[in-house]
């Protein structure tokens, strides 16, 4: 089948022109294990200990029983969460494609930069994995990370972190007083050491700039890049998101991985009964993470300042002091919702209490009646007790924020008493995470067991996963296809000869394709999912049974989706990709020496690459970048007719006679299109 490449008058390059063709969101529904149901709701606020005068409060959200609608939305809104894209893993890399390479590995300094580090803990043994796994497999392995005197004054000196680092891997760290990789590799740098250190990158303003000119210095001479700074993924840096822009491949390290396994874990239920410990304050700023727990949850129980900001939406006498401004329509919201999905929203029924004039003296007081010049420092024991029988039977629990108000007592364990509980849940096979530093302190500190918890030290990592917000840090590495397309289901004749189109768009020229060609089958990788669903319409509605799509970044799954395929590989095209004239740096993007490598790796002996644009600077790019990294494979097709051949030796006409939309309006406009077919050579398999 290969051989049908073999001239441009092939019988898979038809030159009679062709007529070209012309191709809702459900609300998902949740399920949930209840803790309480309707009959006895009334119960549970007894049990909670609001007071008869309080139960006046329940009656103001009423009307949720009358208006489903209204909250079926909330369910909806907090419900819904964007699945965390798959991923590159150095787990899954090609280890023997390490060996010779230059890898930047951007480390977490908070995980590996403590004054006390245990190198058992599994953040910091992943971490240091990292390192030593690409060490040990060949790779020519460059650090680089941000440190301040916040975590130890002596660290400010880089002499001082790569010694530190040095007896920690027991490997030879040394600083590098440069911040570009490409002149360290011309200093012969990497001679002297088993591993460099770049400088400190907290000393330079274009880190936090995101400066695209900085990135691509800290890039330069990089082959590959692991990102293993998992606590910086929400923020948008030059090493971590403006790196992976020129980088031949960009990774997540295993630490940076365990923390995305911890983010999926605390947003799925599996069906079991689940409880989320809520402290810190803040309800405003966290609403929509609140309410996206509050919709997967069977209850909330507030441990710290939000919990007055409930208390004050109930109608509950709270301290002015105490009370968040702006925080009460978002605290009714959440009420709201929990009611109609029939959980319980706890919150502390006693405090222990400081006098602010005489700071030994402690009292227990009611939650709702706080004497003035009494401030809250802790959890009550009824409180304590509550929280107890309501863990009792749970099976799942995140803990997130800690469990602290303004002030504080050291005479005062609240925080020990909850360890316990949790403790006792976690020996009996209970799923426990906790989330942030203070609340990670708290297990180190109190738990007799630390191996039953799942701990992610950055909070704020994971309130904006829960509000619904991508990761920059996370969408800048490459993407790891999903699932394996199970082919047989796919195509009808998954043997067939299989043509590949990179950029799809609306899928004109692939399905013009599919009608001519039923011997060959077509694969549509476009990263725009709503032409994807579109094509998958078309399909469906044609009943052509040799062309699919699927909607991905092909520059990161080419390889992955296409190595499966049972058939050969005979034809990838690549037809005017969009270039962004406004940013320089994003202009080539698309196409990237991982994409050409792939593309020459499967491509069948005698295979064919045609490129296409109605920009001649983006198709000599493209050339040139086929030509570079072909790895001498790819020859550009001589020979050919001077009717179809123009100068520059580009075609002056479409050799399949099929045109995508883009192509027909160009030239419909009188135009012209840059067109180049290239050929994997048989000699030098």
């Amino acid at each position: 089948m290969a051989q049908l490449l073999n001239s441009l008058h092939g019988p898979l390059f038809l030159n009679n022109p062709s007529s070209r063709d012309s191709p809702s969101n459900a609300l998902t529904s949740l399920q949930h294990h209840l803790f309480i149901s309707r009959g006895n709701y009334a119960e549970f606020q007894k049990c909670r200990g609001v007071q008869s005068s309080s139960e006046s409060n329940w009656e103001v959200l009423d009307h949720v029983e009358k208006c489903p609608l209204q909250c079926e939305a909330n369910v909806s809104k907090g419900g819904e969460l964007e699945v965390l894209p798959h991923i590159q893993t150095l787990r899954k890399y090609p280890k023997e494609d390490l060996s010779g390479k230059v890898v930047l590995v951007r480390f977490d300094s908070t995980i590996l930069l403590r004054e006390q580090l245990d190198a058992k803990a599994r953040s910091v043994s992943n971490a240091l994995f990292t390192i030593t796994y690409l060490y040990e497999a060949g790779a020519k392995v460059i650090l680089v990370s941000d440190w301040s005197s916040k975590i130890d004054s002596k660290l400010l000196a880089a002499d001082f972190v790569s010694d530190f680092l040095s007896s920690v891997l027991k490997l030879k760290v040394v600083p590098a007083r440069c911040i570009s990789v490409y002149v360290l590799s011309k200093m012969d740098e990497f001679k002297k050491a088993d591993i460099l250190l770049l400088e400190n990158l907290s000393e330079f303003k274009e880190e936090l700039a995101n400066c695209s000119k900085f990135a691509e210095k800290l890039s330069s001479g990089v082959d590959i890049f692991v990102n293993d700074s998992f606590s910086q993924s929400h923020k948008v840096l030059a090493s971590t998101v403006g790196i992976a822009r020129f980088c031949y491949a960009s990774v997540a390290g295993f630490h940076f991985e365990e923390g995305l396994y911890q983010l999926n874990k605390a947003a799925k239920t599996d069906g079991l009964p689940y409880i989320a410990i809520v402290g810190g304050g803040n309800l405003y700023e966290k609403a929509a993470a609140l309410q996206f727990l509050t919709s997967r949850c069977n209850g909330l129980v507030f441990v710290g300042m939000m919990a007055f900001q409930i208390m004050h939406a109930l109608g509950l006498p709270v301290p002015l002091n105490l009370v968040e401004h702006g925080a009460l329509k978002e605290a009714l919201n959440l009420i709201q919702l929990a009611r109609y999905k029939k959980i319980p929203l706890l919150y502390p029924k006693d405090f222990w209490c400081m006098n602010i004039s005489l700071r030994k003296q402690l009292q227990i007081f009611p939650a709702h009646g706080i004497l003035d010049g009494w401030v809250p420092v802790d959890l009550g024991p009824s409180s304590l007790d509550e929280i107890s029988s309501l863990l009792t039977k749970c099976k799942k629990i995140i803990w997130i924020g800690p469990m602290k108000f303004r002030w504080s007592s050291k005479d005062t364990n609240g925080a020990s008493k909850l360890m316990l509980m949790l403790d006792k849940l976690g020996q009996s096979n209970c799923d426990i995470t906790v989330v942030g530093t203070m609340s990670c302190k708290a297990v180190m500190k109190e738990s007799g067991s630390v191996s039953v918890y799942n701990m992610v030290e950055n909070a704020t990592v994971v309130w904006e996963f829960l509000k619904g917000r991508k990761l920059p840090g996370l969408m800048a590495l490459d993407r790891a296809y999903p699932f394996e397309i199970d082919w047989h289901a796919t195509f009808c004749d998954p043997a067939q000869p299989l043509v590949v189109d990179i950029g799809s768009g609306n899928g004109l020229f692939l399905l013009g394709m599919a009608k001519r060609r039923k011997d060959l089958n077509f694969l549509g990788l476009e990263i725009n999912e709503k032409l994807v669903r579109r094509c998958l319409d078309s399909i469906r509605q044609s009943g052509i049974k040799n062309v699919y799509f699927v909607a991905t970044n092909a520059t990161s799954t080419f390889r992955s989706i296409v190595s499966s395929y049972p058939g050969e590989l005979i034809l990838v095209s690549i037809l005017c990709p969009n270039p962004d004239f406004n940013k320089p740096e994003y202009r080539w993007r698309m196409l990237q020496r991982s994409l050409v490598e792939a593309v020459v790796d499967l491509l069948e002996s005698d295979g064919k690459v045609f490129l296409q644009s109605d920009i001649e600077e983006v198709a000599v790019r493209m050339k040139e970048q086929f030509v570079e990294y072909g790895k001498g494979k790819l020859t550009i097709v001589h020979g050919q007719d001077d009717a179809i051949s123009g100068r520059g030796g580009w075609l002056m006409e479409n050799p399949f006679g099929i045109t995508s939309d883009w192509e027909q309006h160009v030239v419909d406009r009188g135009a012209p299109m840059y067109r180049l077919m290239l050929s994997k050579s048989v000699r030098t398999e």
